[in-house]
């Protein structure tokens, strides 16, 4: 039995860090109280001749003292953890995408290039790693205890992971939520590798086609150029350059075009009408599958910017 877990990410050692000081704190609370319980359940226990005639005086600057000394280190404590946990939720824009879907009882990891894997992710040593996760049916988590990382895995929308392998291996990844009767079993490696030993397994697990050209082929199969290509008599929103900038609403907010949005705006079109259009777009939801949908997504985001010139 191991008693201490490796340690192969850029975050692991603050994440172990934060969990020792917290440990350490709360004993030595715990210490503190426990200790004095003990102190006085001994020292004026009944038949003990301590003197109980005078009462201690209370001062309000040590009340004040150790109640303002206990809300500065916990509330350091609070400041430490909610920025560790806002940098592991937000990717490095130069981070590398690998979409996660999770379906009882496996793994499916689809890379851009268009490599596929079940209960495995070959990942690069020392490059940031965007996992763009959902799920087919029940709610998983995606778990690595190596980089210190889990996140739940939702059906139904995308969830964002993201970690920095800094040592070459293979590391152990679990389903952490209870998923029905195999769950135990829903497990997976993650293969860190050095740079030129995961461009031979790109080039060896090369498929006829990216992702993006795959959503190419689907954005025509799906009739999505007919309206959104500029030719249809349909009015529609241009797709081109649309990740990853602002979108109008109709009821007057503004949102970002990000993998939830357009994953939204196929599935569920009248959630968030684009102003100024018309909600006449059906909704394809249980018509595509998930492997289907990151390729159309993965063709929208190539898309570039109209060019008015």
């Amino acid at each position: 039995m191991r008693l201490w877990l490796p340690a192969a990410s850029s975050m692991s050692h603050e994440v172990d860090y934060l969990l020792i000081a917290l440990t350490l704190i709360a004993g030595a609370v715990l210490a503190l109280v426990f200790g004095l319980m003990l102190l006085f359940v001994f020292k004026y226990r009944a038949g003990s001749k301590v003197d109980r005639g005078a009462l201690a005086k209370k001062t309000w600057r040590l009340e004040s003292a150790w109640t303002a000394a206990t809300l500065l280190v916990f509330f350091a404590l609070f400041i430490w953890g909610a920025n560790l946990y806002l940098r592991l939720s937000q990717p490095p824009a130069d981070a590398l995408t690998v979409y996660i879907v999770a379906k009882q009882w496996m793994w499916k990891a689809e890379h851009v290039g268009g490599q596929r894997e079940i209960n495995a992710v070959h990942v690069p040593v020392g490059r940031p790693v965007q996992l763009v996760m959902t799920s087919e049916d029940v709610i998983h988590d995606f778990a690595v205890p190596a980089f210190r990382v889990k996140h739940d895995v939702l059906p139904g929308r995308y969830d964002v992971l993201w970690f920095r392998a800094d040592r070459p291996g293979t590391y152990d990844l679990f389903c952490t939520r209870f998923c029905g009767t195999d769950h135990a079993h829903m497990t997976g490696k993650i293969v860190v590798m050095e740079g030129p030993q995961y461009q031979q397994w790109l080039e060896q697990n090369g498929t006829s086609g990216t992702l993006v050209a795959d959503g190419k082929v689907l954005f025509m199969r799906y009739g999505c150029n007919g309206c959104h290509g500029g030719h249809g008599t349909v009015r529609a929103p241009s797709l081109n350059g649309v990740y990853g900038s602002p979108v109008p609403l109709s009821d007057g907010t503004t949102v970002i075009a990000d993998d939830r949005y357009l994953r939204d705006s196929i599935l569920m079109p009248r959630s968030q009408v684009v102003a100024s259009f018309a909600p006449v777009m059906p909704s394809f939801a249980g018509q595509i599958s998930e492997e289907d949908l990151i390729k159309l997504i993965a063709y929208i985001k190539s898309l570039a910017p109209e060019n008015h010139s």
